[in-house]
């Protein structure tokens, strides 16, 4: 299939998995964590649990629902995200492919009266800020964490957000996941939706029906618009 074209006024990034790979991290943390909660099924957790907030799976998979200990207990698993990450010879947390170039052109937009871009994550901002600098990619001025939102992914709350920091209507918006909760949050916010097969398979996420569905960031070329907003090239298998 030929190549899409299509404008936006701001593109909404999810971290993990869309501009990071932090698997080698969330695997080492899981690992942790069940020296403390024995019952828990890490393979279970692990193709199921991306892209919806940290507090949320530790409500579902580990029982705790005392808020301060949710809060405190999510904040020691997604640093030990950090430090497990590099743990025995794990590799790290990385930038994605075609990351680095989409985030050296979008940045230019800052120059523009409203952020071209936003990072929606499910993270913590004390994660997410740690990971973006591991990873070395720049934090935009427009950045919604978990503890930003009432309601996380699949709820559209984090891209309505998202928008709403960027200054335009979320229907002008596109998207970047890779994972169907964050699919379905970003569909839910009227954005246009970009999935990514970088966590889970094809099957799993055109059940979601992302109106685009490609490997990676790779994929995806972003270019200022003069008069503002971003131009954005889908390459189609």
């Amino acid at each position: 299939m030929p190549a899409v074209t299509f404008h936006v006024d701001a593109a909404l990034f999810d971290m993990d998995g869309t501009l990071v790979n932090s698997t080698a991290g969330v695997v080492g943390a899981w690992e942790l964590f069940k020296e403390k909660y024995p019952d828990i099924n890490v393979e279970d957790i692990l193709s199921s649990a991306h892209g919806v907030r940290t507090v949320d799976n530790l409500r579902k998979y580990c029982g705790i629902e005392d808020p301060q200990e949710l809060t405190s207990e999510a904040s020691r698993f997604e640093m030990a995200i950090v430090t497990e990450s590099t743990a025995k010879g794990r590799p790290g947390i990385l930038k994605l492919p075609g990351v680095a170039r989409a985030i050296q052109e979008i940045n230019s937009g800052r120059r523009y009266p409203n952020p071209s871009w936003a990072i929606c994550t499910s993270a913590t901002r004390e994660y997410a800020l740690a990971a973006l600098a591991n990873a070395g990619i720049d934090v935009p001025d427009a950045f919604v964490a978990a503890e930003d939102v009432k309601v996380g992914k699949p709820a559209p709350d984090p891209y309505l957000l998202g928008a709403e920091k960027c200054g335009v209507k979320p229907e002008n918006c596109v998207v970047f996941e890779d994972a169907p909760a964050g699919i379905q949050s970003g569909k839910r916010a009227g954005c246009k939706t970009i999935g990514f097969l970088t966590t889970h398979d094809k099957t799993q996420m055109e059940t979601v029906k992302p109106d685009f569905l490609v490997p990676n960031m790779a994929s995806v070329s972003l270019k200022l618009s003069q008069g503002g907003g971003i131009d954005v090239t889908v390459e189609m298998d």
